[in-house]
């Protein structure tokens, strides 16, 4: 066999060539002492080749990129031949389990890399991460989605003069190719400054999954990992054909000029121009309807599914090419 692959240990446990384990990472205790397990799925296969990590739920509310990491294990696409699959589908399993955006001690985890050995808990947390799995770690794909009733169309985020990000944004295949800036003591920031290949995956909404989302992300890793040549998977993908990526070079946000009730007549990906009536917000009572109007051309790569707004509320994430 050609670059026969060799065994691979992560938090103390040896994985043997073609071998699948699940392994516990454990670095905190609730208040009530009760463990808390995060489960790490590994599987290592017989050739050698990179190691590709993919993790979701760093936010415990963004459910949709949590159900993407299942539905590839479930369905045995995380197997390589070729190199090594890491999943964590639920990072922020005390989120998760609550269904809140924060870690128990109220902070944003993914504000808290590269964390601290004697941090807080979030902060503690982040140091395992960093030191126990990203050291093992050549590639990685972060699972997102948008905040709160805010449905984000799907799209990778990568910084901008990074040829080899922007390819492989372009193999993922999303409907955006987003330029966004790392923010600060992000998981993304913290691991490209240790030189790993981030890919930032936003889709859907909070407690939310929803199908389309959930087929673009797992096409979108079968896609990086043929690329990469860890599996062959020109049949599955034969059914999924590419789609140029749209890039976005700039995005901002068009608000609500007046609070009510908002009903949006629009699609997530949409391509709208100037003056376009995108949706309408009114009171309760009858009494005025407001038409929203775009006050400038571009693409709705991200819209507020809340159907009450308050003036200065963010309607549409609009992006331009």
């Amino acid at each position: 066999m050609k670059n026969k692959n060799t065994p691979f240990t992560m938090l103390d446990t040896e994985i043997k060539p073609g071998k699948k384990a699940v392994v516990i990472l454990d670095t905190a205790r609730l208040h009530t002492h009760n463990q808390i397990e995060v489960p790490v799925i590994i599987e290592h296969g017989k050739e050698a080749g990179p190691v590709l990590l993919l993790n979701a739920g760093i936010h415990g509310n963004e459910i949709n990129g949590v159900e993407i990491v299942r539905n590839l294990i479930a369905k045995k696409l995380n197997k390589p031949q070729r190199g090594t699959v890491i999943c964590i589908p639920a990072l922020n399993v005390f989120g998760f389990l609550n269904q809140t955006r924060e870690y128990p001690d109220g902070k944003d985890l993914n504000r808290m890399f590269p964390g601290a050995k004697n941090g807080s808990l979030a902060s503690l947390f982040a140091w395992h991460i960093m030191n126990k799995v990203l050291p093992h770690v050549d590639y990685c794909i972060d699972f997102h989605t948008g905040g709160a009733n805010r449905f984000n169309s799907s799209q990778i985020r990568i910084s901008k003069g990074k040829p080899e990000l922007l390819e492989l944004a372009q193999v993922f295949n999303p409907r955006f190719i987003v330029y966004a800036p790392d923010r600060d003591k992000s998981f993304r920031q913290v691991a490209t400054q240790l030189g790993k290949k981030v890919l930032l995956f936003e889709g859907g909404k909070s407690l939310d999954i929803h199908n389309r989302i959930t087929m673009r992300g797992t096409t979108g890793i079968m896609r990086v990992m043929h690329h990469l040549g860890m599996r062959d998977f020109t049949p599955e993908l034969a059914a999924f054909p590419n789609q140029e990526p749209i890039i976005i070079g700039e995005a901002t946000w068009i608000r609500a000029r007046h609070g009510g009730m908002f009903r949006f007549q629009v699609k997530d990906g949409s391509k709208v121009e100037k003056g376009d009536i995108i949706g309408s917000i009114s009171d309760p009572y009858g009494r005025f309807e407001h038409q929203v109007k775009m006050p400038e051309g571009g693409y709705i790569i991200g819209l507020n599914h809340a159907p009450i707004v308050y003036q200065g509320d963010a309607l549409i994430h609009l992006g331009r090419v």
